[in-house]
């Protein structure tokens, strides 16, 4: 083998002709990559690297022993410097083929749309075909869409290991290989290509894979905008384009309201996180506010440059022509062309609004006031696009104008709507120190939960604030009020949309939603008119969490509901109640199986309690990227939702390393955007509300729960000395050492895994290949169900698996993440565990529920092997295990040697390097 040829593991099969250009494009990589390291680093690492890579190959395809005892062998016996250059080479494929697999499923989306295929499932065509079929017409849909509200939050929760220095040169390189998929290149332009993928695969192995200092929370929010520039700033309008244009072709054109917006945790989520500030949120605010005028005057720009009409060779409006006259571009050139004028003129009045918003000194022009608000903008470029219509020049209208137009409408001038959030624990130390400092004496802390409501509400009711200038209080305290007056402020500026949402954490009673509402009526976002009137200028969102938590939500919403100051509350954000639902959390508390199920339950119990009170739900997802914090297929999980839990309201936390891996590629950003819409769709519209599951359905996945629920509990939290292995077995302790986010890993110093967050819980799973909490007690629950129901057991779950959606959806997320996983690999992590007699009774453990989970599974699935019924997702999770070994026995090795001796700085960068290689290969392991 002449070159790093990373592609010759990919076993091409003559079937399959059409993954040829996926064969084709890794290992044009895979050779640019070989190159690149013999060139930089000498032909003795690339020897090195292509042994190893051999070794795993057979390891995996063969099954061969002997080569997995001289891999094992090979890399125990590496020095620090050629760990660090193999690790680097086998991380940078990982990336490179996800280059080629997204571009992979664009060339097969444009492939299928080329030859007028059937719709497929997921898109907007499929979801309208469907409607079609199901005699919905038009004026329904518009109806939906008129009261849908949907919405992709992004998160800065800590699992994104790629740096936007990285991110930018993958970018070149796929824009390179759809240039060569879209246009048929000569030779000398292949050449020049082909040195591009050179120049950017060259300035990626020179650039550092890590960052050296830790993320500040202002880093994030910038990472974050980057994703507007990818995607969002022109994936969103033209969204809405392609659905208006949809609903038009059975007659008059339909202008929809914004249903779909882009939310955000970043910079106002201070749950844990003690580096979000009044400063930090207001700088938020800044930098989303700048980056989307400067996005409107760039658009405005262009415009003028297109929109050349003269005036003797069109007719304009009345209301266009005064938009001309007021323009402040005297130029001769000019003169006669009226629309140019015009976006001189709203191009100005925009550059005023952004001073005026940064305080600076406005232009002295009184015709050229500042727009009011985002919808005067609007307003200003309806003008412009009213008279092109009336005037024969509509196709001009559906243009850059159409799409400026939509963003003007989605994004405003705050760009995306910040969501706040604070653990309830927070809420409650703030009120009682509060009202004890209003009232010396009182003991809120000390009060039941009945006693705490009635105290709550008289406060409610009166339009007094509570704080007082004259008053110090603790820290705490002055910087909750201080970040919601920050909030007040933002409001003041750009409207209630920049942020719409306080998600309290935690949330376990009524007392919990109404401490948020006393203290937003501190700073003016909850009025008072003293005769038990109140209004609210922001939702209050309770997120159920754990296990009891999620038991408890209806009865929770049920007590709220009653009250009729709350009641008030809800009326003035138009009947509607958001609540939130956490994944991660209880998943963590009581495995993956439970937290579904109780998942499931509480909506539907939530869904019963807002009926009754004739209250609209509106249902916000707190899923992770993994599997294990309840991740997977959001088109598979949202038509799983149980009847009544969609109805064209959802939100849904978009988090870690999925952010970048779904809108990075404005094509494929495009793509997700697609599915939570057309799913959201199918959802609400297109399966019947009443769809209860048999009732014997839910009866039995109430026992498989118990039982699966036990067995987690059992090892995670009542297993002696299961603390020790966690942490001995992984790459927890060095997680905390990446730069991946501003936030702990821990609620608190400790290893307890009860204050250890989700995320770093399943991110170490993940990287030892045993994705743990994605699977566990499943084998257990169904092993016992089956015993006990010998004659038609195995049959009934197959029953279910056909006809339930949610048992299906469930399975088949277990299906992947016990492809992805590896005992052999994690059996090399459970070695790193000193107590020889800890770590083989639990490491026993886990090996017999993985048999017994991976048997049932199979059998229930009618499956002879794992993704047996996903070709596409077994091929790539097979092609990459020969290039993801390799740095899981190089990471083992590692954390043998640092924990030994922790002073090699090059042999924890080796272990930093391996997380990101390994995260990269899984793709949603955080």
């Amino acid at each position: 083998m002449t070159n790093l040829a990373l592609s010759s593991g990919l076993a091409p099969r003559a079937e399959d002709v059409k993954d040829q250009p996926l064969r084709d494009d890794i290992r044009l990589l895979g050779r640019i990559l070989g190159d690149t390291v013999r060139d930089q680093e000498g032909d003795e690492v690339f020897d090195l690297v292509e042994r190893i890579r051999q070794l795993s190959i057979r390891f995996h395809r063969d099954d061969d022993q002997a080569a997995r005892d001289e891999l094992g062998t090979l890399l125990g016996a590496l020095p620090a410097d050629r760990s660090l250059d193999t690790i680097r080479a086998f991380s940078y494929f990982s990336h490179l083929a996800n280059i080629a697999e997204d571009q992979h499923h664009i060339r097969r989306n444009r492939a299928h749309a080329i030859a007028g295929s059937a719709p497929r499932a997921g898109s907007l065509a499929y979801a309208f075909s469907r409607a079609e079929q199901m005699g919905i017409d038009r004026e329904t849909l518009a109806h939906f869409f008129s009261g849908a509200r949907m919405s992709p939050v992004l998160t800065a929760h800590p699992t994104e290991v790629r740096r936007k220095s990285t991110l930018n040169r993958e970018m070149e390189i796929a824009a390179e290989l759809d240039r060569r998929e879209r246009v048929v290149p000569t030779p000398q332009e292949r050449e020049e290509g082909e040195e591009i993928l050179r120049r950017a695969v060259l300035t990626l192995w020179q650039t550092a894979l890590l960052r050296r200092i830790k993320l500040t929370v202002l880093d994030e929010v910038a990472n974050g905008l980057s994703y507007y520039d990818y995607t969002f700033l022109t994936e969103v309008p033209r969204l809405y384009c392609a659905i208006e244009d949809r609903l038009a072709e059975a007659g008059d054109e339909v202008q929809l309201p914004s249903f779909l917006r882009i939310g955000s945790w970043i910079g106002g989520d201070r749950d844990g996180n003690p580096f979000v500030t009044a400063e930090v949120l207001k700088e938020t605010v800044r930098l989303h506010r700048d980056r989307i005028l400067a996005h409107y005057e760039e658009e405005l720009v262009a415009l003028g440059a297109e929109l050349s009409l003269a005036q003797r060779l069109v007719t304009v409006s009345d209301a266009l022509t005064e938009l001309a006259t007021r323009s402040p571009d005297r130029s001769q050139e000019h003169r006669e062309e009226p629309y140019r004028l015009a976006l001189a003129y709203v191009l100005e009045r925009l550059r005023q609004t952004a001073r005026k918003l940064r305080g600076e000194p406005l232009a002295t022009i009184e015709a050229l006031a500042p727009y009011a608000t985002a919808q005067e903008f609007r307003a200003d470029l309806d003008v412009i696009h009213d008279s092109l219509v009336a005037n024969g020049s509509k196709v001009l209208a559906r243009g850059r104008l159409r799409l400026l137009r939509r963003a003007a409408d989605c994004f405003g001038f705050h760009l995306a709507c910040i969501d706040l959030r604070q653990n309830s624990d927070v809420h409650e130390r703030v009120v009682a120190e509060l009202l004890e400092k209003a009232v010396p004496g009182t003991n809120y802390a000390g009060l039941d939960e009945e006693a705490r409501i009635a105290l709550l509400l008289k406060e409610l009711a009166t339009p007094r604030p509570l704080a007082s200038p004259f008053i110090a209080y603790s820290e705490e305290t002055c910087s909750e009020l201080d970040i919601l007056r920050e909030a007040a402020a933002a409001h003041h500026a750009l409207g209630r949309e920049v942020i719409p949402n306080a998600i309290i954490s935690k949330a376990e009673g009524v007392s919990d939603l109404l401490e948020v509402a006393l203290l937003l009526k501190e700073v003016g976002l909850v009025a008072s008119d003293g005769t038990g009137g109140l209004a609210s200028e922001v939702n209050i969102i309770p997120l159920f969490e754990t296990i009891s938590d999620l038991k408890a939500c209806a009865r929770v919403m049920d007590r709220a509901f009653s009250l009729p100051a709350y009641r008030k509350l809800v009326a003035s954000r138009g009947a509607e109640q958001e609540v939130m639902l956490g994944y991660s959390d209880s998943n963590k508390d009581g495995g993956f199986v439970t937290s579904g199920w109780e998942l499931y339950k509480a909506e539907i119990g939530l869904i019963e309690v807002f009926r009754e009170h004739k209250v609209r739900l509106r249902l916000f997802h707190g899923r992770g990227g993994s599997v294990g914090r309840g991740g997977g297929p959001s088109y598979d999980a949202i038509l799983a939702q149980p009847g009544g839990a969609v109805n064209g309201q959802i939100r849904i936390t978009e988090q870690g390393e999925i952010i970048a891996s779904k809108y990075s590629n404005p094509d494929v950003g495009r793509r997700n955007l697609e599915i939570l819409v057309s799913a959201t769709l199918e959802a609400s519209l297109l399966q019947p509300q009443n769809k209860a599951p048999r009732t014997e359905f839910l009866t039995a996945m109430e026992d498989i729960s118990d039982t699966a629920f036990a067995a987690y509990r059992n090892l995670v939290y009542e297993t002696e000395g299961f603390e020790d292995y966690f942490w001995s077995s992984t790459v927890i302790n060095e997680i905390a050492t990446l730069n991946i986010g501003s936030r702990p890993a821990s609620r608190a110093k400790t290893r307890s895994i009860e204050k250890l967050r989700a995320i770093p819980w399943v991110f170490s799973w993940a990287q030892c290949r045993l994705m743990l909490p994605a699977w566990y007690g499943f084998g257990t629950a169904v092993e016992a169900f089956v015993a006990r129901r010998p004659d038609y057991g195995l049959s009934f779950l197959k029953a279910m698996q056909h006809e339930w959606p949610f048992f299906r959806t469930l399975l088949s997320n277990m299906d992947m993440v016990l492809a992805k996983s590896s005992l052999a690999i994690a059996s090399r992590y459970a070695e790193l565990v000193p107590d020889v007699e800890l770590r083989t009774a639990i490491f026993g453990r886990i090996r017999a529920e993985y048999e017994l989970t991976l048997k049932h599974l199979l059998a229930i699935m009618d499956q002879q092997k794992l993704l047996e019924g996903n070709p596409l997702l077994d091929r790539s999770i097979r092609n990459r295990f020969p290039y993801l070994d390799p740095l899981n026995h190089l990471q083992v090795e590692l954390l043998r040697q640092h924990r030994a001796s922790p002073g090699d700085d090059k042999v924890l960068h080796g272990i930093q390097l391996s997380i990101n290689g390994i995260s990269a290969g899984l793709r949603n392991s955080g």
